[in-house]
């Protein structure tokens, strides 16, 4: 053990990384770190699926059709691959605590903007900016490949982004109960769900805030503080830094494989609530609630992909993460298909369940990777650019193609039709 690792609480490698991943403790500087990137990720998840489970109403109450609703989904999408892009840089730049509170509070007055809004441009562009929080989810893992060894950040990575994925199902539960909360006061519909959304606007600020104040960026310090007393090469600029992102083939592979996990998995996560309740004839809050449960699976899926990835990496090496990356995303397109062919309600629920596992679990299995995917050294610090290529967008720009070539403007998910999951 090296003289100076008696100041972490957890063992530590010759970077001071973390070599054990324990979810439950909050030792600083490590585990402090995980918890709040899990958390202020969270929250932004929150607040960019807080409107799908409430759709039944806004559009109503805006004149949305199928076509708005759809476009407003893609835009969603749209605004996170540009603001993904910038923030690998970002993180690379200013370190992931500023980068990560610095996105959350600049989106925290778009979220309340909601509760103006009266037009379907309004509510598309409204979506688009929102969509800039999701952005957070670079920070996140780049915090965590910057606290976590190799032999765990498998595992770090993916429960760090596995419980905080949770809020895109969290929040088609709460949200429904929030505007029936408020209705229940005689507050008008139309009113009601524009009140609703004060409360993911002022969870992320608060979340945001313990992010800047309480947050670590490195294991010896934050990034400005640290950087300039040890570094001894030049920093690299911000467009080289790109540069050599965007020109690593496998951060292309990856992000496409990335594209058809998570960027179905946002899909999924715009439309399954609604799907339920013009399908089946479900009240919003059941539809929220059905709808919750495939988000919520992340809360043990994705990070089962992470701890995955990290046993076979330890017994087979890289190809044992890759082998087990492909198997499982198998399993998932499979289930996908079998979701288009199922009838009932709860035919449905059962194998959306079964498939939120698979689909998560890749993701976590994704991440997994990508941390071997290039490292270099900038500056005196290890850093991953193929891990901010990979996550700068592929996701969502899978997800946006899914919308326009597949799904039609919504179409085939209001007419009662899973046939897009083939």
């Amino acid at each position: 053990m090296d003289f100076k690792e008696s100041q972490f609480a957890l063992p530590v490698d010759s970077e001071h990384k973390a070599t054990v991943f324990k979810p439950f403790s909050l030792a600083a500087p490590h585990m402090r770190a995980f918890h709040l990137a899990w958390l202020s990720l969270f929250a932004t998840f929150f607040s960019t699926f807080a409107i799908p489970p409430l759709l039944p109403i806004i559009r109503e109450d805006l004149n949305l059709t199928d076509t708005d609703i759809g476009n407003a989904g893609i835009a969603s999408f749209m605004g996170s691959i540009f603001s993904r892009l910038a923030m690998g840089t970002a993180c690379d730049v200013f370190g992931p605590r500023i980068a990560s509170a610095t996105l959350s509070l600049i989106t925290v007055p778009i979220v309340f903007s909601a509760c103006f809004i009266s037009t379907p441009q309004a509510f598309i562009v409204l979506r688009f900016l929102i969509g800039f929080s999701l952005a957070n989810f670079v920070s996140n893992q780049f915090w965590m490949s910057s606290m976590f060894s190799g032999c765990v950040v498998g595992v770090a990575n993916g429960v760090a982004a596995g419980w905080a994925d949770v809020g895109a199902g969290a929040t088609q539960l709460i949200m429904p109960l929030i505007f029936a909360s408020i209705t229940s006061f005689n507050v008008p519909a139309f009113t009601a769900w524009r009140v609703a959304f004060v409360v993911p606007a002022l969870f992320q600020a608060m979340t945001a805030l313990m992010v800047l104040f309480y947050g670590q960026d490195l294991p010896d310090g934050n990034y400005k503080r640290r950087r300039q007393p040890s570094s001894t090469k030049p920093r690299e600029s911000v467009f080289k830094v790109l540069v050599h992102g965007i020109s690593n083939y496998r951060g292309w592979v990856l992000g496409l494989t990335y594209g058809y996990c998570f960027g179905v998995e946002l899909t999924v996560d715009n439309i399954i609530a609604q799907y339920f309740y013009d399908r089946f004839n479900l009240n919003i809050e059941t539809a929220g609630a059905i709808a919750a449960s495939f988000g919520v699976m992340n809360l043990f899926s994705r990070p089962a992909g992470g701890v995955i990835s990290d046993k076979m990496g330890r017994r087979f090496g890289i190809r044992g993460r890759l082998w087990s990356l492909w198997v499982v995303q198998t399993v998932a397109g499979l289930l996908c298909i079998l979701l288009g062919r199922v009838n009932t309600l709860g035919a449905s629920i059962l194998v959306i369940c079964v498939f939120s596992v698979f689909v998560q679990a890749a993701s976590g299995l994704t991440f997994g990777v990508v941390p071997f995917v290039s490292k270099r050294v900038i500056g005196s610090d290890i850093r991953n650019d193929g891990e901010r290529w990979d996550d700068g967008g592929g996701g969502d720009t899978a997800a946006v193609v899914f919308r326009l070539k597949v799904l039609q403007g919504n179409k085939h998910f209001s007419d009662g039709s899973y046939d897009a999951c083939l």
